[in-house]
């Protein structure tokens, strides 16, 4: 079945099942929020402590618009990163209930993949989202359902990748984005000698479709199941190759703990500009990609298993503002088809303090092969290194949120 078909059959099943009737009348008006977030870090790498630690940042400030006129809903993010020069949008979406059951966004949403929201109780993420498998964001449109009272599916077409940003004294293409999506740039073989060639590739996210269902069994427990098919065009070639990622997923609560455990295999199936079938494709996000400096020095593994959990405990408290306290550990480690490729594991034990509108995440980050915890940023989820060490990195965030 050709990709444009089932793109035509996603569409008019969803139709079908909704009643196109607007069910209740919301009220008009918008509220407008935002966000200002600060940084404080202490990094020890290969080459050890950073003389200038500590540090301090400012993350990131956030613009949110959200609200309804006349039924149709508006939900618009837009954020600035000023240490990584750079601003994107983070969702923006009109939304529209054809019924009580069928809700539609259509615009930049983020995509029905694995656990909801986030598969992470740390301000880091777990691993897949610096594979482009958590929080992610792409333009197109999703359809929410409620199949049954303890089902929820979604459905989602996606034609592209979210709009790109401007980066400060950059010509660097689809870098300035906050989810991580694959770009032209350069990716790798390896050759039969077992040695890795850099390669061009002329690569872009294409005709992307996601279906995910959730099934809450008790009324604390959820396990789910998510498939993604897409395309990854390449330019020079003018053709496309079709990528898949498949996850199962068990979340829930049990008293004051909340446990999260994933399992995603992927397969970013894409060639070079030679034709070539990649071992290694280039990502990016945040005003950065994996490249790293000259010629071939990271990206990401074509192939490979995620496995992830993650749990927390909540501890209400009252002191002063502050209503609760919830330590935890996430941990994460992706599995690479290639033989000859180093896994890449992500442990972060951290605590978060709730006080009204402020967030404040207290991680102590530590991995291997991880590309944002090393002095040689990028190749980490590419080939990583053998025998890499555990590096680490104190990283306190405080966020206020209006």
């Amino acid at each position: 079945m050709s990709l444009k078909r089932a793109i035509f059959i996603f569409t008019l099943l969803v139709f079908t099942l909704s009643t196109f009737a607007q069910t209740g009348n919301k009220e008009d008006g918008f509220k407008i929020g935002g966000a200002v977030r600060y940084n404080i870090l202490s990094t020890n790498y290969e080459s050890g402590g950073n003389k200038l630690n500590p540090q301090m940042t400012w993350d990131t400030w956030r613009l949110n618009v959200d609200g309804s006129l006349s039924g149709i809903d508006l939900s618009f993010e837009y954020r600035f990163y000023p240490t990584s020069g750079t601003s994107f949008i983070h969702h923006g979406y009109l939304g529209y209930g054809f019924s009580e059951k069928v809700y539609m966004k259509l615009g930049v949403s983020q995509v029905p993949f694995g656990i909801g929201d986030f598969a992470s109780h740390s301000w880091w993420f777990q691993i897949p989202y610096y594979l482009g498998l958590e929080d992610d964001y792409d333009m197109g449109v999703r359809f929410d359902i409620k199949a049954a009272d303890n089902l929820d599916l979604s459905l989602a077409y996606y034609r592209q990748a979210e709009p790109e940003g401007p980066i400060a004294g950059s010509n660097n293409v689809g870098q300035g984005r906050y989810s991580y999506d694959i770009l032209p740039g350069t990716g790798a073989i390896v050759d039969g000698d077992g040695d890795i060639q850099g390669a061009a590739a002329s690569l872009r996210e294409k005709d992307q479709l996601n279906a995910r269902l959730a099934w809450q069994f008790t009324e604390h427990w959820e396990a789910g199941l998510s498939a993604q098919v897409g395309g990854l065009y390449n330019t020079t070639l003018d053709r496309s190759t079709t990528s898949t990622a498949f996850a199962a997923h068990l979340t829930g609560d049990f008293g004051r703990f909340n446990l999260k455990t994933e399992f995603i295999h992927y397969n970013y199936n894409a060639t070079s500009d030679d034709g070539d079938k990649l071992d290694v494709v280039q990502m990016g996000a945040y005003g950065y990609n994996y490249a790293g400096g000259e010629g071939y020095t990271g990206g990401v593994a074509a192939k490979a298993n995620i496995y992830v959990a993650g749990i927390g405990y909540t501890i209400p408290v009252s002191w002063g503002p502050i209503t609760s306290i919830q330590p935890y550990i996430d941990y994460s480690v992706v599995d690479k088809a290639e033989h000859l490729f180093h896994d890449t594991h992500h442990l972060i034990p951290g605590v978060m303090i709730t006080a009204g509108p402020v967030y404040t995440y207290i991680d102590y980050a530590m991995g291997k092969n991880q590309p944002w915890l090393t002095d040689d940023f990028g190749k980490g989820l590419g080939s990583g290194v053998e025998d890499a060490e555990w590096n680490s990195r104190l990283n306190i965030n405080m966020g206020y949120y209006f």
